[in-house]
């Protein structure tokens, strides 16, 4: 009896790779440990760059280009206005998500992805030719819709290394997308109005003069078409047989407690999976809070010192996320994965949590500083946020991968898309409507001014901390946890 249950393990533990299965090619990668390489960690990086960049990369100039198209009565009701284009790209992805995450479990990641930058390359450069308040907003409509790609990339960074690397695969690409969502506006900070920031270069009653938030839109699409080309040779982790025979038959023969095992996590509906959809829950409420500072942040600062703001330029507020961007690249990069091992994921996201909410409370008193002193209290405030909110999205996707299998990673992250869009449906537009209303109560006993958005914020993120914690938040043990 010993004899036979030795000889199961066996059947189970020896691998068949098929030849021309891509699935197969990376597993046995990973099972020869050359997974860990550059070029894969530079595919998942440069490929959720592209998708983070045209998301908030408008924030920085939509303000002027809400202006610009006289739609809104009073100059209080812009960031309004503002937040309803900032939601229309959400609204699309919330819609298709679930649909992408499908494509991608039957079909493959690769097709998600080239399908995703192409849409970034059509309608993004399309958004920035907008004339009126409604191409804007059905231009961002339609490029949500067609971008499915970070929860195929989240899938596919937890596929393409070892157990002990995923960590590493999920701080990659909560780096890249981090560091687009502040570079994405730093662009679009630099490169709008060209023809009044570079005269020389761009000049006046030129196509440029005509169209001034083109070229970030432009550059951005550029990018996302170099890298679509770049893809056609990215490794696909998708299996494209069934089971090996000898192992189906081992499973057969096998232990009775480890084919119900198997069979549960084949058959299991990813919404009775309570680990998974717990850690969904409580991303998408940090979502919401992420996506509503984005744009609530470049708002103020561009509003005026009469309105609570900070008076900045497109210029100043690229060269603020800027410089966060470069520091969530050496921390995500260079520190993260070894606090990860101290602390855990989840140690680590609670930590960062509770630390982000004395930071951003800190934010209205800024309106009081002038000169030097206002920009050494915005960079650092704004670096130590965005870091911070990168910190907790990395755990949280190193959790919701870590609770399914293979087979339903793509409609798991689409699950999680679908949803966390929604909630990013209500950042933007709540976000630009407390701001507006922020900016009408300047004189207000309680929470005057920009305190009642900041505070609005905070409290978002008090009941994302309180979710973290047991009984609501349930983790499921890896393999080697198990084993253990």
């Amino acid at each position: 009896m010993e004899e036979e249950n030795n000889n199961t393990e066996e059947a189970l533990l020896k691998k068949k790779y098929y030849e021309n299965c891509p699935g197969c090619k990376v597993d046995e990668a990973k099972d020869l440990k050359k997974d860990v390489t550059f070029i894969n960690l530079f595919n998942i990086w440069i490929i959720v760059l592209c998708n983070a960049l045209p998301v908030s990369s408008l924030y920085p100039f939509l303000y002027f280009m809400v202006k610009d198209f006289n739609i809104a009565k009073t100059e209080a009701d812009v960031s309004a206005y503002a937040g309803y284009v900032g939601s229309a790209f959400m609204v699309g992805r919330c819609l298709t998500s679930v649909l992408w995450g499908l494509i991608a479990d039957r079909y493959g990641r690769k097709p998600v992805v080239i399908i995703s930058l192409i849409s970034i390359v059509i309608f993004n450069a399309l958004f920035g030719l907008s004339t009126s308040f409604w191409m804007a907003v059905v231009t961002r409509f339609i490029l949500g819709g067609l971008n499915g790609l970070l929860g195929p990339m989240k899938a596919y960074s937890s596929e393409i290394f070892r157990e002990e690397y995923q960590a590493l695969g999920m701080s990659t690409v909560c780096a890249a997308w981090g560091v687009g969502l502040v570079f994405g506006p730093a662009l679009g900070g630099y490169l709008a109005q060209p023809a009044e920031k570079y005269p020389y270069l761009f000049p006046k009653n030129s196509f440029w003069d005509k169209f001034p938030f083109f070229l970030p839109c432009f550059a951005i699409s550029a990018v996302a078409f170099a890298v679509a080309i770049w893809c056609i040779w990215l490794p696909e982790t998708l299996h494209n047989h069934k089971m090996s025979p000898d192992i189906s038959e081992a499973l057969e023969n096998g232990s009775k407690e480890a084919d119900n095992d198997k069979m549960t996590q084949k058959t299991e509906s990813v919404f009775r999976n309570w680990p998974l959809m717990s850690s969904i829950i409580i991303y998408c409420v940090f979502a919401l809070h992420d996506v509503a500072y984005s744009e609530v942040f470049s708002l103020w600062a561009v509003s005026p010192r009469r309105l609570d703001g900070l008076s900045f330029n497109t210029n100043d507020v690229g060269n603020v996320l800027a410089v966060s961007g470069i520091g969530i690249i050496i921390f995500q990069l260079g520190l993260y994965q070894s606090m990860q091992k101290v602390c855990g994921p989840v140690g680590l996201a609670r930590i960062s949590a509770v630390l982000s909410i004395p930071i951003l409370q800190c934010y209205p008193f800024m309106t009081m500083l002038s000169g030097f002193s206002l920009y050494i209290a915005v960079y650092i405030a704004s670096i130590l946020n965005n870091t911070l909110i990168e910190i907790i999205s990395a755990g949280l996707f190193i959790l919701q991968n870590r609770a399914v299998e293979q087979h339903q990673r793509g409609i798991a992250n689409g699950i999680c898309m679908t949803a966390m869009s929604a909630f990013k449906i209500i950042g933007p537009a709540a976000g630009g409507a407390i701001l507006t209303l922020s900016q009408k109560r300047l004189n207000a006993s309680f929470l005057p001014g920009t305190h009642l958005v900041f505070s609005f914020l905070n409290a978002v993120e008090v009941l994302g901390v309180l979710l973290m914690f047991k009984p609501f938040l349930s983790i499921k043990k890896t393999s080697s946890e198990q084993l253990h």
